[in-house]
């Protein structure tokens, strides 16, 4: 028997006036999605446990199957550990986002134009990042280079007690309330102070400018923690796996848990990613004795930060033809049990993140049933009437399938 998880990152929506009053699921044509629904069990599925930040950290923690109310330290150190940044106990692993700020004189009166400058290359951005640590790394502070605008920044006996803000909750807004408080705050302020000195006038963010694209002006620091410890999933579910995604969050988790992590060539976590590589990956390790792989899509949820309806429409469609119709195809010579959902909502409306429930869909290939769902949609599984309170026991339904 082999098992799968695909999450289509941030793709639950609310309806929105520029789709007819429909959320993108409903909009999307996606018909190896809606035929899942129609011979699978669907519902919905509370993800985000009450009194948690509804974020992909908390999110995804749930659908691998791990309580984030026992095992959830913080999202930047999840990221860490897929970038081979080594933590040590008393290190605190911080989020650093390149963004792209106004460009007002006094740096509170600035505004979050872009929390992802322009989803600036890695290329391009590993050269930012290594100007900055050739001029702000000392004893105390260490940056390290990621993926696109993902970075981190090590912070040797750091504090946790910070309240720090994702930039992408505020999009367009002046950030002078959003800017670092607590223990710690002002050191974590001054550094980013300092990189727009650093950025200004780097050839990088000119030769970005010259074609048209947002620069990269200020690093942006958030979702601070220390190294949680997990334990691995072949000791909670007897399986062997691997995990495949773009951005080094739902690796980092995967690694903890004692996954393999695969590198797909051409996955960028945006619109424009290989979803045939991953799908060809993910057949590749089941091919090769893995029971389980978690196949993770970020487009979805980038194009709701961004309030594109159209695009996110889009992610929705190519997920299903280029990620679920050739892994169907290739999964249809094994016994399988599949899992379709989304880690969390991120509406179009809000351009951030929700804790509300989420549709998921549990196909069995040797327990097929025939429903009569219109499509899977948010409300389509509000409809069956079956819901899952806590996220982490839904993949033991999986499993136990």
């Amino acid at each position: 028997m082999k098992y799968v998880v695909v999450i289509g990152d941030g793709m639950a929506d609310y309806p929105v006036p520029e789709l007819h009053n429909r959320t993108p699921l409903e909009a999307a044509r996606k018909p190896n999605m809606d035929y899942l629904a129609k011979n699978g069990e669907m519902g919905l599925v509370k993800t985000v446990p009450d009194g948690l930040q509804p974020g992909s950290d908390v999110a995804n923690l749930s659908v691998f199957g791990y309580n984030p109310k026992l095992y959830y330290t913080g999202r930047s150190p999840l990221e860490a550990v897929s970038m081979g940044v080594s933590l040590g106990e008393n290190d605190v692993a911080v989020r650093c986002n390149l963004v792209t700020l106004s460009d007002e004189e006094k740096y509170e009166d600035k505004t979050m134009i872009d929390y992802s400058a322009g989803e600036i290359t890695t290329i391009e951005a590993r050269e930012l990042i290594k100007a900055i640590s050739e001029k702000l790394n000392s004893d105390e502070f260490s940056f390290y280079p990621g993926i696109s605008y993902r970075h981190c920044l090590v912070w040797k006996n750091g504090n946790l007690n910070l309240n720090l803000t994702p930039p992408h909750d505020i999009s367009g807004k002046k950030i002078g309330d959003y800017l670092p408080k607590g223990e710690g705050g002002e050191l974590l302020l001054s550094l980013m102070k300092e990189s727009t000195k650093i950025l200004k006038n780097h050839p990088i963010n000119r030769e970005r400018i010259r074609k048209g694209l947002n620069p990269a002006t200020s690093i942006w620091l958030w979702g601070q923690g220390r190294k949680p410890s997990l334990e691995t999933f072949y000791d909670k579910f007897k399986l062997s796996g691997s995990v495949i995604s773009a951005v080094d969050l739902v690796r980092g988790i995967g690694m903890l848990a004692g996954l393999k992590p695969v590198y797909v060539e051409g996955a960028t976590g945006n619109l424009h990613t290989n979803y045939r590589g991953k799908a060809m990956a993910a057949l590749e390790e089941l091919e090769s004795g893995r029971d389980f792989v978690y196949i993770h899509v970020e487009a979805p949820d980038e194009c709701g930060h961004q309030g594109l309806a159209e695009s996110k429409v889009k992610a929705i469609e190519l997920i299903d033809s280029e990620l679920l119709g050739p892994l169907l195809q290739g999964l249809s010579k094994w016994d399988y049990s599949l899992l379709l959902l989304p880690d969390h909502p991120t509406p179009l409306s809000t351009r951030t993140h929700s804790g509300d429930p989420v549709p998921y869909v549990l196909y069995r290939k040797n327990k097929p049933m025939k429903n009569n769902y219109e499509c899977y949609s948010e409300k389509s599984a509000a409809l069956t009437g079956i819901f899952v309170e806590k996220g982490h026991t839904l993949i033991e339904k999986l499993i136990n399938s």
